[in-house]
């Protein structure tokens, strides 16, 4: 079934009655209303100058990503500046081939709040990363994201 733009948005919003004092008899709530009621400057973006191996180059992230990169710095008494440049050393020294560095940074900050929302890591902790026991975690990381695979598999299946 295809949807034009306009009829999909409308087949998203629900609407449901306002309490008696509110001058609306009718809110619209959407769907995704978490999402979607998120402060609009977390999808904004802004650009970082790094400078790797002498090298100065610029990274454009949106803020949400920026405000994880400090968290995750932070634990490792690090700037923003000095963990990105210390991701990418330690990367290019695995081996690893980052066609797209800003991809790479957006996945590891994703990756470091689903392991959090796991349980795997403590948000609010000082520990640093580096001293944490990442073979045990990434076990981890992989049974759960098997979980979560194979319950979204049986969702479609029917």
């Amino acid at each position: 079934m295809v949807f034009e733009a306009s009829e999909l948005a409308v087949k998203l919003m629900c609407f449901r009655a306002c309490p008696p004092d509110n001058k609306r008899s009718v809110e619209k709530i959407f769907m995704c209303e978490l999402f979607i009621k998120a402060d609009k400057k977390l999808w904004q973006s802004r650009s970082k100058s790094v400078r790797i191996n002498n090298v100065v180059t610029s990274v454009r992230l949106e803020n949400f990503y920026w405000e994880t990169l400090d968290e995750i710095a932070f634990r490792d008494g690090l700037s923003v500046t000095g963990l990105i440049r210390r991701l990418y050393l330690e990367s290019i020294e695995e081996g690893h081939n980052i066609g797209s560095f800003t991809s790479f940074l957006r996945v590891c900050c994703s990756r470091y709040l689903s392991l959090v929302a796991d349980g795997n890591l403590i948000r609010h902790s000082k520990e640093p990363i580096s001293e944490i026991d990442a073979g045990n975690i990434l076990n981890q990381e992989t049974i759960a994201r098997d979980e979560r695979k194979s319950l979204y598999a049986e969702a479609d299946a029917s």
